[in-house]
């Protein structure tokens, strides 16, 4: 069996021209290569993401800019760098086609993991510095330990925005100063998210480790549908 295909979703990224880009980061693809994975990019586009997902395996829903809160009526903090409209559209498009997956496998990385929760209603915190006057120690991938129960040990982070509960998901792990890191559906078989950057993460653990549950849940997933 050919190892199973791993969907990056894409950022949109304007050049000095102004034209925009779909692109994921090197670091993603090099790790699901890493762990026996075949990574492709998933461009940001709304329209398609439904039929997108029916040719992957597996979802990596890949970091970015900040939500853009006020589509559901939540006033945008001052210190919020949101991200293009179209990737947010089809970030939505994706997880709106996800609730009738329900077996496919998904891992959301940092924005990846707040877009699961903010899309389900959890509260987002805008501007962790607000609560947490050193929260720059989540950003510029300073190592700060995670405890969870996917791994522990020190992670890479780069965010200012977090989810300030796990709402209608099952909280798995924080940092050691308190910030939900990470987020599970327990009624899938993989639907994760976690805040820290494990592409980037070198702790064999709370790095490669967690890219590699994806792709392992991602080859079950590709063996159960061989065999329907």
């Amino acid at each position: 069996m050919t190892n199973p295909i791993i969907g990056l979703t894409a950022n949109l990224v304007r050049d000095d021209q102004g034209r925009l880009r779909h692109e994921v980061k090197g670091t993603y693809i090099e790790a699901v290569l890493r762990v026996g994975g075949t990574p492709i990019i998933m461009p940001a586009i709304a329209s398609m993401r439904a039929a997108m997902l029916d040719c992957v395996d597996g979802i990596i829903m890949t970091g970015g800019d900040d939500i853009d809160t006020r589509p559901s009526g939540i006033a945008l903090h001052p210190k919020a760098e949101i991200m293009e409209s179209d990737r947010q559209a089809a970030e939505i498009a994706l997880l709106d086609a996800l609730k009738s997956r329900p077996d496919k496998p998904v891992l959301g990385i940092c924005l990846g993991m707040q877009m699961m929760g903010f899309h389900a209603g959890c509260p987002l915190i805008q501007h962790l510095h607000d609560l947490k006057p050193d929260a720059d120690r989540h950003k510029f991938d300073y190592p700060h330990l995670v405890e969870s129960e996917i791994g522990c040990g020190p992670v890479a982070s780069w965010h200012h925005q977090a989810l300030e509960d796990c709402g209608p998901f099952e909280a798995i792990g924080w940092s050691d100063d308190g910030v939900l890191e990470a987020i599970r559906d327990s009624n899938k078989p993989f639907y994760i998210g976690v805040q820290w950057h494990p592409e980037r993460t070198k702790d064999s653990a709370m790095g490669d480790g967690i890219i590699a549950r994806l792709v392992d849940a991602a080859r079950t997933y590709k063996l159960a549908t061989l065999t329907r």
